[in-house]
């Protein structure tokens, strides 16, 4: 990773309420006399403060740092990224506002959002851990993946519009994290993956020529097809959940024009760990329940990308017929990218807490049952999120 050279003020909670003040797009949003400043930041790459005042108004800052927060300064990383989320949050509100929190203002100078307070939602995958059902969260995911995978698509875009926006996209540091993390060095046997030594053999398989041959077909996809402007990161640890029904996507600094069943793929592939995690707790009716994400996921997005088809803006060739091999395609897509992140949570660097909170033995029987299922979507790659229900509840509950 290439050094990062970004010289630029850090916000505290002391300093929050001077910056909030300072700015007119925000100072109207909180009081600051009355501000309590919270940081709760537990993902990788940032600093987000959590800021209510006492009548229960609250926005939220999230500022990146100039190096990868997991690691510390040894590991300098572009901040750079915010303007990719700001993209994110500003073209996908376009199509999608009750999939996304609202951005109040973006700070270029500094990286900082500042974005609609959801401290009434909780994060999905802790809900999932809990063994909370919140029916709908996923059709509505997969409806939010369907229609910006169709709006800022060759299908909903003019083709010269459509390469300006794919280029002033480009986002090399944050898809090499993936390109890495994800689709390499869980099959490379990579030294700063880790896992427990009860899994040590379960881990090596996945570096079988086979597997790495299929790892090296689905990162040359993610290297290559600019099919939209996905999300980039969309595993239940950036979705938010309300009792209401309320399903919002967040953290989408890993945005950029990539191949759509990779945002599909981050769910399922955590919806893998739920069910490996319910499997060795004996939640019975909670993993029944997962189970029937996988297909909730894809029905939204099927519904949503067929019922916008009649718009597309290329008739031409892009008929009924096409829509069908597309469908099948993405599919296809999903259940490997799936494979490859489920394989990063138990082998990989960036591990997840519906695994880690387990008993050493749970843990170990969960992280085989993963492991599993990682071997058999990407030998035998699905062609249904049925399919892949399937294998996942029989690998995991085999663990």
């Amino acid at each position: 990773m290439t050094a990062v050279d970004e010289t630029y003020e850090l916000l505290e909670p002391e300093t929050v309420g001077r910056y909030i003040d300072a700015r007119d797009e925000l100072a109207g949003l909180v009081d600051t006399a009355t501000l309590d400043v919270q940081e709760i930041g537990d993902g990788n790459l940032n600093l987000v403060f959590l800021c209510r005042d006492a009548a229960g108004r609250g926005v939220v800052l999230k500022q990146a740092l100039p190096y990868v927060r997991l690691v510390g300064p040894s590991w300098p990383f572009t901040p750079r990224r915010a303007v990719a989320e700001a993209r994110a949050y500003a073209e996908h509100g376009k199509w999608a506002p009750e999939s996304i929190p609202k951005l109040h203002a973006f700070d270029p100078e500094r990286y900082i959002l500042a974005v609609e307070d959801l401290s009434d939602h909780r994060v999905w995958r802790g809900a999932l851990t809990d063994g909370e059902r919140h029916d709908g969260a996923a059709g509505k995911m997969g409806r939010y993946v369907g229609r910006v995978g169709f709006r800022t698509s060759p299908f909903g875009v003019e083709a010269k519009e459509l390469k300006r926006r794919v280029a002033a996209a480009i986002s090399p540091e944050l898809c090499e994290i993936t390109e890495d993390l994800v689709l390499t060095e869980p099959f490379s046997g990579a030294e700063r993956n880790w896992y427990q030594p009860e899994l040590e053999d379960a881990a090596k398989s996945l570096q079988a020529p086979e597997l790495i041959a299929a790892a090296g077909e689905l990162k040359h996809a993610f290297m290559t097809r600019a099919e939209a402007l996905i999300h980039g990161d969309l595993h239940t640890g950036s979705v938010m959940v309300h009792p209401g029904g309320s399903t919002r996507a967040f953290d989408g600094e890993f945005c950029f024009y990539g191949p759509v069943g990779f945002d599909l793929a981050l769910l399922w592939a955590n919806f893998v760990v739920t069910l490996a995690r319910d499997a060795v707790l004996g939640r019975d009716e909670h993993g029944a329940w997962v189970a029937t994400l996988f297909e909730e996921a894809w029905n939204g997005f099927e519904a949503e990308l067929r019922s916008l088809w009649p718009s597309v803006v290329d008739p031409r060739v892009f008929n009924e017929l096409y829509l069908e091999r597309r469908l099948e395609q993405v599919r296809r897509d999903a259940a490997g990218f799936a494979a490859t992140e489920a394989a990063r949570r138990v082998v990989g660097l960036a591990h997840v807490p519906d695994l880690e909170t387990l008993e050493e033995d749970a843990r170990a029987a969960a992280g085989r049952g993963v492991i599993g299922t990682v071997r058999r979507l990407l030998l035998e790659r699905p062609a249904s999120a049925a399919e892949v229900a399937a294998i996942a509840r029989e690998e995991t509950s085999r663990g």
